[in-house]
């Protein structure tokens, strides 16, 4: 990692006071690096999840060749040393159409459930493009297409050795589920190719095998909810609900909505803004039971940033730099994991001055104050 990246990254931090007049946590990064280790594709929307034994699962949309193209498929990946070194991908999902956003979590039985969504939106530059898209779109015919857009999910009873074939969910965001100490399995997003784009939570009480609609999250006065897109969720250790919304309503454009439930998830408050903008969000509940949200920041310095909550997501921190040196606009989707020696790992994707293609980056860092 260079030297400016750090300085920046530690310095900016220490200059700001958290929402309670506290000074904000400091982000002592330790390494930076690329983990992707095909340099010739593209990257893209990564999950990083842990596993009880601390094994690190990495999913993403791998096998492209850009942003929208035909050839995206999910790519799986795991660390047995917290992200020092990565096995080679392991390709899990591929459809005959786009497959996008991967997410990843191991249940509290054990199993692996890796998600995605699928995408026809590379069709209109098909007439531009040579005989690898156009063979890459004929894979099936129109109909074949039309019924494999969908949000998707695979299952692995058996640490990820084997796969299910994969079975449609009634949503999709970027993360996946989250585990409820209910034993539940909780997916907040948006249920994506239905003509009502409805945005709320569905549930899972047989490990993640099947799914049934929960509740609808409700928009804010003026707002479309179908301007609300990648939630994400978290329990609280008082058992309170918070979800995330990557919004694109007018008002807050850009910016992160958070709502919450008390009440596991039958019903929830409206979406209200809490002065962050980046998207989308990742939540994760620290073992000493603060929040940390993970956020992609795509203004000048373009990188990634993540917050604390001290309070179950009430207020949050000052910006916290995870990354500064982003070339442009294209990168972010950062997910943060806590290793047992309290280290914190967090991936994202980015595509690089120096290559045509985006890679998967991570850090690895410390949380101070």
């Amino acid at each position: 990692m260079k030297r400016r990246t750090f300085v920046i990254s530690s310095s900016a931090s220490t200059l700001f006071l958290g929402t309670s007049g506290r000074a904000a946590p400091v982000a002592r990064i330790l390494e930076t690096k690329v983990v992707s280790q095909l340099p010739d594709l593209y990257h893209g929307w990564p999950t990083l999840a842990r596993r009880k034994d601390g094994e690190l699962l990495l999913v993403c949309s791998g096998g492209r060749e850009a942003h929208v193209c035909p050839f995206g498929r999910t790519d799986f990946m795991r660390s047995t040393d917290g992200g020092e070194t990565w096995c080679f991908p392991q390709v899990v999902m591929d459809g005959p159409i786009d497959d996008r956003d991967a997410g990843v979590l191991e249940t509290a039985r054990g199993s692996i459930l890796i998600t995605n969504f699928t995408s026809l939106a590379y069709e209109p530059q098909l007439k531009n493009k040579g005989k690898r898209w156009q063979d890459a779109h004929n894979r099936t015919d129109a109909e074949g297409r039309r019924k494999s857009l969908g949000n998707w999910m695979i299952r692995s009873t058996d640490g990820g050795l084997t796969f299910s074939g994969r079975y449609r969910v009634p949503v999709n965001s970027t993360h996946g589920p989250v585990q409820l100490r209910d034993g539940r399995l909780l997916y907040a997003g948006k249920a994506l190719w239905d003509n009502e784009s409805k945005v709320g939570v569905c549930e899972s009480a047989d490990d993640g095998q099947t799914w049934s609609w929960l509740a609808d999250i409700p928009a804010r006065k003026d707002d479309n909810h179908k301007d609300y897109h990648e939630l994400h969720a978290v329990e609280t250790p008082e058992g309170v609900l918070v979800a995330q919304i990557r919004n694109h309503n007018r008002t807050n454009s850009g910016e992160t909505l958070q709502c919450k439930s008390t009440d596991g998830g039958k019903t929830w408050s409206d979406p209200r803004p809490i002065g962050v903008w980046g998207l989308p969000s990742h939540l994760l509940r620290l073992r000493d039971g603060r929040l940390l949200m993970s956020y992609g920041y795509r203004r000048k310095p373009f990188g990634n940033q993540a917050r604390v909550s001290e309070n179950g997501g009430k207020t949050w921190s000052t910006p916290i730099m995870v990354s500064v040196d982003g070339p442009g606009h294209d990168l972010g989707y950062p997910s943060t994991v806590e290793r047992d020696d309290g280290k914190l790992v967090t991936v994202w994707y980015e595509k690089m001055a120096d290559s045509p293609r985006a890679v998967l980056r991570q850090a690895i860092w410390t949380l101070g104050s």
